[in-house]
């Protein structure tokens, strides 16, 4: 059965009252809405190509790429996938960093019809064996380190072929690479250097293009379909935003296996002629290291990526006047954490403010954002072109006024085909309202004020219920990242025989030293003086570091396991 059979296509916001949109009184010179080709990423990649051959495309490790060479290893990519047995419709497992190999080995897998399907390179076997069996993989690309764990993962699942890579294969002054292992097992550059251009297969824009998996931060992680026409639309909207150029420079030093790292930092760059620096690996030092070298005018982040280069020593002189717009998502903002960026930047020669945006993989990344030449404290901004966003109550398909909180949903081009071979969540998640639209509902808590602006104020699957009461844990830790002693802060609801819930804060503090009995009743004190009484933390446990997920979110079921059979 086709993938959408059950769903129909995704209708564009045409046609909607502007007064439904108060949002795009704010565009200034973003338009509000954009023309989305019929193609496909690779067409596009060598249509930029033959338009600028020589415009640098990629930057890694201090070597460079440009569109011509990029759409020229795509091609011998493809040929190689070919070469090992990959076919139309086959699944891709492309688990690698941020580098050259994992984009070329994403393209030249779409340039088949084949779906790639992206994975962290750092996931356990464990984990390799659950993407595998639910992508049903044929064929992987890894690096040459994961190969033990890939071989570990494999049995049991479809995968037939594994090309490895190393993370410098794509530098002109390595070396070739040692013999294969075993047949079923071959190296990235000799299979390149062998390889002839793949004929370009037939691919529907609107087919499955590319599986990414959510972050499984409260649960396993789900495979997420998208089409060639999500990709795109996502790409489109988010340089419409900013107003990509082709002289704009990405730091992408986000994973490409995750939506923003993906379609913002990659996608929309190659789009729109303009040039990506690829960071594999987020080490401070490092990244601080390709600002200074490569002088990015974009960049987009997690709040962790931000309050780290804020620390890093080595910014102490460098000279940020480079950077023109500046983005964080994928989790909640810390106030302090953009007041200390916004310090960095404008005490090293730059005026960028760090905006926030919100977004979800189930509809690639980012589909709300700051408008460069607005500031609204804590919102999230507007909807991409083309987004509708409404708030309702949650359970329902009931749509709430302005200052009313409830459940974001989203309709719009980039929303997901559904997840992989799971139709009742799909069914749960995107749900047809009394406009004939299918929306998006995404589980998240938000409210938009009479102007258009989006405030995400939690998750609904983190909302604690203690002594018949609500509680928001964003709103806590808001409250506990406001005390000068505090660098992070968790609040989670655990089992209370009493209570059902009781409301627990895990705290990260400036000074580990000043831990103790009495830093407790400070805080929990500091809480009551701003909150009601059940919304307070009943207990606070001081540790070291919070655990996260690689993309660099609190790890809430690491914080609070559940309880093991007796």
């Amino acid at each position: 059965m086709p993938i959408r059979d059950h769903l129909p296509v995704l209708s564009d916001p045409h046609g909607v009252p502007t007064d439904a949109r108060p949002w795009l009184r704010h565009y200034g010179s973003v338009p509000t809405s954009l023309e989305y080709p019929a193609t496909t990423l690779p067409q596009a990649l060598e249509a930029m190509a033959r338009r600028t051959p020589s415009a640098v495309a990629l930057e890694y490790l201090g070597s460079r790429i440009t569109y011509r060479e990029l759409h020229e290893a795509v091609d011998r990519c493809a040929g190689a996938l070919a070469a090992v047995g990959a076919r139309a419709d086959d699944r891709i497992l492309i688990s690698l960093p941020t580098c050259p190999q994992g984009v070329i080995a994403f393209y030249a897998a779409n340039r088949l019809a084949a779906v790639p399907a992206l994975i962290h390179p750092a996931s356990v076997a464990a984990e390799v064996a659950h993407y595998l069996r639910a992508s049903g993989a044929r064929v992987a690309v890894t690096l040459d380190t994961c190969r033990e764990t890939l071989q570990t993962a494999r049995e049991g699942t479809r995968l037939e072929q594994i090309l490895l890579t190393r993370i410098d294969d794509t530098l002109p002054s390595v070396q070739a690479p040692p013999p294969a292992p075993e047949p079923s097992v071959r190296w990235w550059r000799d299979l390149m250097a062998r390889a002839s251009p793949a004929p370009a297969a037939h691919l529907d824009p609107d087919g499955l293009a590319a599986i990414l998996f959510s972050g499984g931060t409260t649960g396993p992680p789900k495979g997420i379909m998208l089409s060639s026409r999500n990709l795109i639309a996502e790409a489109m909207g988010a340089a419409a935003w900013v107003g990509m150029r082709p002289d704009d420079v990405m730091l992408a030093a986000l994973p490409i296996f995750h939506g923003v790292g993906l379609g913002l930092c990659i996608l929309s760059v190659l789009l729109t002629g303009a040039r990506a620096v690829l960071v594999p690996r987020f080490i401070p030092a490092v990244v601080a290291g390709e600002i200074r070298a490569r002088r990015p005018t974009l960049m987009v982040g997690v709040p962790t990526l931000y309050e780290a280069l804020t620390r890093e020593p080595s910014l102490a002189d460098a000279d940020l006047s480079c950077l023109r717009a500046a983005f964080s998502g994928a989790d909640v903002l810390p106030q302090s954490v953009k007041e200390r960026f916004e310090q960095l930047v404008a005490s090293h020669g730059g005026r960028v403010r760090l905006l926030e945006g919100y977004g979800l993989t189930e509809a690639v990344s980012g589909i709300m954002a700051m408008p460069l030449a607005e500031a609204r404290e804590g919102s999230v901004g507007l909807p991409l072109p083309d987004t509708l966003v409404v708030i309702c109550r949650p359970g329902t398909l009931e749509e709430l006024g302005p200052e009313e909180e409830g459940e974001i949903c989203v309709s719009g081009p980039a929303v997901m085909l559904g997840y992989l071979d799971n139709p009742a969540d799909t069914a749960d998640v995107l749900r047809r309202h009394a406009d004939g639209r299918i929306w998006l509902h995404t589980g998240d808590l938000g409210r938009r004020d009479a102007e258009g602006f989006f405030y995400f104020t939690g998750r609904l699957k983190r909302m604690i219920k203690t002594s018949g009461f609500t509680v928001n844990p964003v709103q806590v830790e808001a409250v506990l990242l406001s005390h000068p002693a505090v660098a992070e802060a968790c609040v989670i609801g655990v089992p209370d025989r009493s209570q059902i819930e009781r409301v627990k804060a895990f705290v990260v503090l400036r000074d580990p030293n000043a831990a103790g009995a009495a830093l407790e009743k400070e805080l929990i004190a500091h809480c009551r003086s701003q909150l009601i009484k059940w919304s307070c933390p009943r207990e606070l446990e001081f540790r070291s570091e919070l655990p996260k997920t690689r993309l660099g979110k609190v790890n809430l079921g690491a914080l609070n396991p559940p309880p093991q059979p007796q």
